[in-house]
C-alpha cells in the first residue's frame, strides 16, 4: 500500500452504484479496496455505506459481489435494519453501552440517480465533480437496471489498468474483433477538472446504421450517439455506445499485501428504459451480446495489462506520449497534484 492508493480511496467521493441497482431491501454491493470493504446496502428506509465489518468482532458481514440478504453478521447474530443495530441476547452485555453500537457507515451524496460514498472526502461532491455533475445527472435520469455484475481481479496495479482504460491508442491491437469493429474515429476529449470524456463516431458504417436504427425501441432523452467514455478521478469509469447501456467500471487498489500487484475490478452493465415490453423482448438479444462482448473486451483489456510491471508506472509525465495519450497525463497530473495537496499534512 502507498500514500497515493490510500488517501485517494479515503479522501475522494466515489461514485459506486445508481438507486435502481439496489431497489430491494437487503439488496447490497459490496467492493474490495486498500483499506476495507465497502459495502452499499439497501436497509428498508434507505441506501446506506459502510465499512463491510460487524461492530461486535469485526467479522465480514457480506462476502460476494453482490446479492440480496440481511446485514447479519453470522457469527453472533448482530444485524442492522431500518437503521437499527439488533443484538441477540442483549442482557448478556451487562455494563456495555449498546446505544453505541453500530455499523461504521461512511458519507453518502447524490448526483441525480447516482449514489456516491465518501469516508473522508476533503471537499464536497459539487466541488470534486465540477462540470461533470450535469453530464452524469443526465446519464442517470435515463437508467432502467443492471443487468450484469462482472468482478474479478486484474493482474496489475490499479493506475495501470485506469490508463489503459483512458487511451484509444491500443484499440486495434488488443481489440480486433471486438472495440475496434466500431472503427472509432479520433473525436474529442474534454477536460472537466480532474475528471474527463472522450466521445468518438462510429467509423463502420454499417454498424452505425445498425445502431442507429435501434434508437427508437429505447426510451432515452440524452445520449452521445457514438462512444462515450467518462472518467471520474480516481477509480471509475462509465461508457457506452449510443446511450443505450452504460458500462460502470471501477479499479480499486487491492487489499494488501496484493495492492503492487492487483486490482480490485468490477464492472456492472446498466441498461436504460425501453418503450415498451414488446420493445423489451426484441431488445434482449441486443442486451445479452452487450454483456458478452463488454466481457470479452475487459479480459482482453487485462491480458495486456497483465504484461505492465507495477514498476513500470510513476507519476512522472509520459517519455513517449501519443496525441492518442492526452488523457494519461492528464491522469498522471491530477495524482501529482493530490499528493501534493496531501504533503502539509504528512509534515505536520
Amino acid at each position: 500500500m502507498t500514500d497515493l492508493d490510500a488517501s485517494l480511496v479515503r479522501g475522494w467521493w466515489h461514485l459506486l452504484c445508481h438507486r435502481r441497482e439496489l431497489p430491494a431491501p437487503g439488496d447490497y454491493l459490496r467492493f474490495e479496496t486498500v483499506v476495507g470493504d465497502i459495502a452499499v446496502f439497501n436497509d428498508g428506509r434507505d441506501l446506506i455505506a459502510f465499512d463491510n465489518r460487524c461492530p461486535h468482532r469485526g467479522a465480514r458481514l457480506y462476502d460476494g459481489a453482490s446479492g440480496n440478504r440481511p446485514a447479519s453478521c453470522r457469527y453472533h447474530g448482530w444485524t442492522h435494519a431500518n437503521g437499527v443495530m439488533i443484538i441477540p441476547q442483549r442482557e448478556k452485555f451487562d455494563g456495555c453501552d449498546l446505544t453505541t453500537a453500530r455499523l461504521n457507515q461512511y458519507r453518502t451524496d447524490w448526483c441525480g440517480d447516482f449514489l456516491f460514498v465518501g469516508i473522508a472526502p476533503q471537499a464536497a461532491l459539487a466541488e470534486q465533480l465540477g462540470e461533470a455533475a450535469g453530464v452524469l445527472e443526465n446519464i442517470s435520469f435515463n437508467i432502467d437496471a443492471c443487468v450484469d455484475v462482472n468482478r474479478y481481479d486484474y493482474e496489475c496495479r490499479w493506475p495501470l489498468a485506469i490508463e489503459n482504460a483512458l487511451e484509444p491508442h491500443h484499440i486495434s491491437l488488443v481489440h480486433p474483433e471486438t472495440l475496434a469493429t466500431l472503427e472509432l474515429q479520433d473525436g474529442e476529449n474534454r477536460f472537466l477538472g480532474v475528471n474527463s470524456v472522450w466521445e468518438a463516431p462510429v467509423g463502420n458504417a454499417r454498424l452505425r446504421r445498425r445502431l442507429e436504427s435501434l434508437r427508437r425501441f429505447f426510451r432515452i432523452d440524452h445520449g452521445y450517439e457514438g462512444y462515450f467514455s467518462l472518467y471520474l478521478f480516481p477509480f471509475t469509469m462509465l461508457s457506452s455506445t449510443y446511450g443505450y447501456s452504460y458500462s460502470l467500471q471501477h479499479f480499486f487498489p487491492a487489499p494488501a499485501p496484493d495492492t503492487p500487484r492487483r486490482t480490485s475490478f468490477s464492472s456492472r452493465l446498466l441498461t436504460v428504459p425501453a418503450v415498451d415490453e414488446r420493445a423489451a423482448s426484441m431488445l434482449r438479444t441486443f442486451i445479452d451480446s452487450t454483456v458478452q462482448v463488454n466481457r470479452r473486451v475487459f479480459e482482453e483489456d487485462h491480458e495486456v495489462c497483465k504484461r505492465l510491471p507495477a514498476d513500470s508506472w510513476s507519476t512522472a509525465p509520459l517519455r513517449y506520449p501519443s496525441v492518442d495519450e492526452i488523457k494519461i497525463s492528464h491522469f498522471r497530473e491530477s495524482c501529482r497534484q493530490h499528493l501534493a495537496a496531501q504533503a502539509p499534512e504528512a509534515s505536520a
